[in-house]
């Protein structure tokens, strides 16, 4: 637009007289110049806006880009997070697994323990009452278990007579029985305890029922031995009258706590 303005001025100048034609010439070269050189910045300020607008268009791109990118990494920090949270909830289930798994093989050994010893100890009832099957019919011996514990009771009519420590032979022949089942029975050991009703002994060779009953149990304790039981496993104690198993009012409940028990207990 500037470059026709002047030279329109060039011409006018040139009709009305007022410079010489070499004047006007060298003018008219810088107007043309100086026209050259405002079409050239504006060349360059276009190339320069259309690059500044590409570049915003660029920067603009780039930063959908990063938002992208962040977004992406956002998830993925929460996918690695609750990764990490999903494992260590893993890794505890896996332990509790195992302490569960550990629980139970120890439970399952101790029931197969348990079981193994119940079918011990039902095999060594099973054996007693089969060998003083007879005597358990007539009355004369009783046979008993209670957790882990099994007892033979006998009366004492049976092994001794009134007020005497000394066994009898049909006690002895009954004794040889017992023992004859004891020799069988392992980790156990064999205790004879001796109990008597509350009437007083009267003195003598027994100040007290306390000795009586001691006297009794060791009686017994020597005819299991003689018979082939293991002393190693036998003892003997005296309870006199203070365990008794029925009231003593009455010479059938006093006959009842006369009495001999031969307990097997576990070691």
């Amino acid at each position: 637009m500037r470059k026709p303005l002047v030279l329109a001025a060039l011409v006018a100048l040139s009709t009305t007289g007022c410079v010489s034609q070499g004047k006007f010439d060298a003018k008219a070269l810088e107007a043309e110049n100086f026209a050259k050189g405002l079409n050239d910045e504006k060349g360059a300020r276009e190339a320069a806006e259309a690059k500044v607008k590409a570049l915003e268009e660029k920067i603009a791109e780039l930063e959908q880009e990063r938002e992208a990118l962040n977004t992406r990494l956002g998830t993925a920090e929460s996918r690695l997070t609750a990764g990490a949270a999903e494992r260590r909830a893993l890794e505890e289930k896996n332990s509790q697994l195992a302490a569960l798994n550990d629980e139970l093989a120890r439970n399952t050994k101790k029931l197969a323990q348990a079981k193994e010893e119940l079918e011990k100890r039902s095999s060594e009832y099973e054996n007693l009452a089969q060998s003083l099957k007879q005597e358990i019919s007539d009355g004369k011996i009783e046979l008993s278990e209670l957790k882990g514990k099994m007892t033979v009771q006998l009366k004492d009519k049976i092994l001794f007579a009134s007020g005497s420590a000394r066994v009898g032979k049909e006690g002895e022949e009954a004794l040889k029985k017992i023992a004859d089942a004891l020799k069988t029975v392992q980790g156990k050991i064999i205790r004879v305890e001796g109990h008597t009703d509350d009437v007083p002994t009267g003195g003598g060779q027994f100040p007290s029922n306390w000795e009586l009953s001691l006297a009794r149990a060791m009686a017994v304790v020597r005819s299991l031995q003689n018979a082939g039981v293991d002393p190693t496993f036998l003892s003997a104690a005296g309870y006199g009258q203070y365990q008794p198993i029925a009231a003593n009012d009455s010479a059938e409940n006093r006959s009842l706590n006369r009495r001999i028990e031969i307990v097997l207990a576990p070691k």
